[in-house]
């Protein structure tokens, strides 16, 4: 007896000092883990447990507001037929591996309630092998509010006159990679304008020893691609032309509709913060990213042909 009222006195006491420091703001708060791609720069690395880009700058700011400590989890994707990326990041997310999860295409189909009840993560550090990850079930996407907009470009091969239009391309040899939007927006701009000197690339070629050989003059391409090359090849002599165009979709933050509201009130003040004041333009460009403001509306429902081949 004597003991069982020595243990009871001591968890009051504990008790009362967990309370006092939490008072005090001396209890660690939880980390806040936000999920970014491993290997896309530069918008987000993670190499030898070293974490960049502009999402990792984006994650401190947010972790920062919240008073949160940041983790950083990178997480590796690969098409598959049983899964979709949306359902891999609800996975993450639904799982708790991450509260956040960074540079998520802003489109209405892929937000809202799962379109399957559950899926499995994709490989991220800790992870059981892919046949062993139980299938975990998921909830409903939420998105951020949009702090850049997915730009394709053209890039030049050296010596090439200048584009500030598509049109200035007629009569070069421009590379379309198959299966890919840009592909569709050389071969059906202007019924067909450039169609003439198009160069056909299959998605497993280098585009980029395509335009250093000089088989061809010109490539359309997402801007993030040319900027992670030239993080690659800094000695590089290829260019991104003037010409540069939004496809209409934004990239943002996604979390999970039943994260405590805080989450998404701080994310969404932290990203109208730093574009109202410059920082994050400079952040970009400093990751060496060709950042361009979001277009409206933030959540859209994807290009359409229609929107892509136009001016």
């Amino acid at each position: 007896m004597q003991r069982s009222a020595f243990q009871t006195r001591w968890r009051r006491r504990l008790s009362a000092w967990a309370l006092l420091m939490a008072g005090c703001g001396l209890v660690a708060a939880e980390p806040l883990k936000v999920c970014v791609s491993e290997d896309s720069p530069p918008q987000s690395r993670v190499s030898k447990g070293k974490a960049s880009g502009l999402d990792v700058r984006l994650a401190e700011a947010v972790a920062a507001t919240l008073g949160r400590p940041l983790t950083i989890v990178p997480f590796e994707t690969e098409f598959e037929k049983e899964s979709t990326l949306t359902q891999e990041v609800n996975a993450l997310l639904s799982a708790g591996v991450c509260d956040l999860v960074s540079g998520f295409p802003l489109l209405q189909s892929d937000l809202g309630p799962a379109s399957r009840p559950s899926a499995r993560t994709p490989d991220y550090p800790g992870a059981k092998r892919k046949r062993e990850r139980p299938f975990v079930p998921l909830g409903e996407l939420v998105a951020s509010k949009a702090y850049q907009a997915a730009t394709l470009g053209v890039v030049l091969r050296a010596g090439q006159p200048p584009v500030s239009g598509l049109m200035d391309l007629q009569g070069r040899k421009v590379g379309a990679v198959t299966g890919t939007l840009a592909g569709t927006l050389v071969s059906l701009y202007r019924n067909g304008a450039l169609r003439g000197g198009m160069v056909s690339l299959s998605q497993r070629e280098s585009a980029w020893s395509a335009l250093e050989s000089g088989r061809i003059d010109a490539l359309i391409l997402p801007t993030e691609a040319f900027d992670a090359h030239r993080l690659q090849a800094p000695a590089s002599d290829l260019t991104l032309a003037t010409y540069q165009r939004p496809i209409g979709v934004n990239l943002g933050f996604v979390t999970l509709a039943s994260a405590p509201a805080d989450l998404l009130q701080g994310t969404n003040r932290v990203l109208s913060q730093v574009m109202a004041d410059g920082r994050l333009k400079q952040w970009a460009r400093e990751e060496g990213l060709s950042w361009h403001p979001p277009s409206l509306p933030e959540v859209s429902p994807g290009p359409t042909l229609v929107s892509l081949v136009s001016d």
